[in-house]
């Protein structure tokens, strides 16, 4: 019998009253930038513009439809692997990513495009908020299955709040690179979703349920979304680049590290596998550990064979992490039910690491006196930094994304861990029927679905 969570009234209000605070603060505070304004024609003569193709949206727009795509195709169908749980997976995620990014672009926007007391937002707003909610993505992948869609909303209205005061403070008071967020994306999203679940530990949850497993076609569901985001993962680490020669270094170094990490993902799945099989489980998800670990340096001279190395690295890390790891996470009372500790935990921390050390290496005889210097913005206040200087901001800028994550984790897992947001209980968690409609013939007496009785009363 399936608790009642009252969502019939819950949901409608959260979602109402939210739109109806978004419409008033867009109302109050949004407004075309200049490429996006009327005005452009204009703009273009201040400016000594001559085609309108050199208007942002020309350029921005292919990796703004890669990044969409990661996030409500990628990212929902990567969580569908739950037998019992597909409509959660995918459809929760596509709640959660349009609910987010409304107030991605406005917290986002009050601290990189607010003039004259209004946000003035292009298509790069989109990006950044698509990013933000990547973030909140990954924390939901960690707590799968376990909260409810109001818990779900208030988690992402306070994570997409520190994920634009931590994104400010490492872009703009550090003054770090992390082109593809190994720190600001994936470290804080990771660590958040982590400590949130520790907080809402059940500690009964896995004698008293049983439906946390896959099947042969939730499995193959799920690989659609680790190949969709393996084949755009080159676009979300340059999708924000500032020149053409460093976006293009982002895509090469992405496409490598991906390739290299699904060899060793194989290789390592294999290899610790008593017979030799393949599990899904790493092929799904460690595959796509090297798009993680080179986001930060993604920009910057790594060198192909650099790329191919991290790849290389995290792909053994990011597997052995799902078969050794996450059954000791389970007797600390971590639950991660999708392992983003494996997927984006420590590739992350991996990927700070490795583009600290390639910003303290860097040279001029690498990229030139001026090209040194254009790149990490050594000019204005930080014009005394020097390429060592540079690699102790970035080591700093992973503790400040770790310290983000553990300190708002716990204090967002406090308030979910209020009874009245309709969560569901242990026997029902990773269970569909608790919050969508089912057809009849999926519906099962028992432990796994409720009659189509019990279901009218959630």
């Amino acid at each position: 019998m399936l608790k009642n969570t009252y969502m019939r009234w819950k949901l409608p209000l959260i979602c109402f009253v939210w739109e109806t605070a978004m419409i008033i603060l867009f109302g109050v505070f949004v407004r075309y930038n200049n490429e996006a304004n009327p005005s452009w024609a204009e703009f273009k003569k201040t400016e000594n513009i001559s085609l309108d193709i050199q208007n942002d949206f020309y350029y921005r727009y292919p990796s703004f439809v890669d990044v969409h795509v990661m996030i409500f195709v990628g990212f929902g169908f990567l969580m569908t692997f739950l037998q019992r749980y597909g409509f959660g997976g995918v459809g929760f995620n596509f709640l959660m990513a349009a609910f987010g990014v409304q107030w991605a672009i406005l917290m986002q926007g009050w601290f990189h495009t607010f003039e004259e007391g209004k946000i003035r937002i292009g298509v790069e707003s989109l990006i950044n908020a698509d990013f933000c909610v990547g973030s909140v993505a990954i924390a939901f992948g960690g707590l799968l299955g376990t909260i409810s869609p109001v818990q779900l909303l208030l988690m992402t209205l306070f994570q997409v709040t520190l994920f634009a005061v931590n994104e400010w403070i490492l872009l703009d008071i550090l003054h770090v690179v992390d082109a593809g967020g190994s720190m600001t994306i994936h470290t804080f999203g990771a660590y958040f979703g982590l400590t949130v679940s520790w907080i809402l530990n059940r500690p009964k949850l896995a004698q008293t349920n049983n439906k946390e497993r896959s099947a042969y076609y939730s499995d193959l569901f799920s690989m659609i979304g680790t190949l969709f985001l393996w084949m755009y993962w080159p676009s979300f680490n340059s999708a924000i680049s500032n020149h053409g020669d460093a976006q293009h270094r982002a895509v090469i170094n992405t496409y490598l590290s991906l390739a290299a990490s699904v060899l060793t993902t194989f290789a390592i799945a294999s290899a610790v596998d008593r017979k030799g099989k393949l599990e899904m489980v790493y092929i799904q998800n460690a595959t796509l550990a090297g798009g993680v670990a080179v986001g930060t340096a993604a920009e910057m001279m790594l060198s192909p064979y650099g790329s191919l190395i991290v790849g290389f690295i995290v792909g053994i890390v990011s597997t052995l992490g799902f078969k050794y790891l996450t059954p000791l996470l389970l007797k600390i009372r971590l639950h991660d039910t999708c392992g983003i500790h494996n997927l984006h935990g420590m590739p992350g921390i991996i990927g700070g690491i490795v583009g600290a050390v390639t910003a303290a290496c860097a040279t001029e005889g690498v990229y030139g006196a001026e090209g040194l210097r254009k790149f990490f913005k050594f000019e204005g206040e930080y014009a005394h930094r020097t390429p060592s200087m540079q690699g102790g901001y970035q080591a700093a800028g992973i503790c400040v994304s770790l310290a983000f994550a553990f300190v708002g984790g716990t204090l967002v897992g406090l308030v979910l861990k209020l009874p009245f947001w309709g969560d569901p209980s242990d026997e029902n968690c990773f269970n569909d029927a608790v919050y969508w409609e089912l057809a009849e013939e999926d519906e099962e007496v028992g432990n796994h679905y409720a009659t189509p009785e019990a279901a009218k009363q959630v």
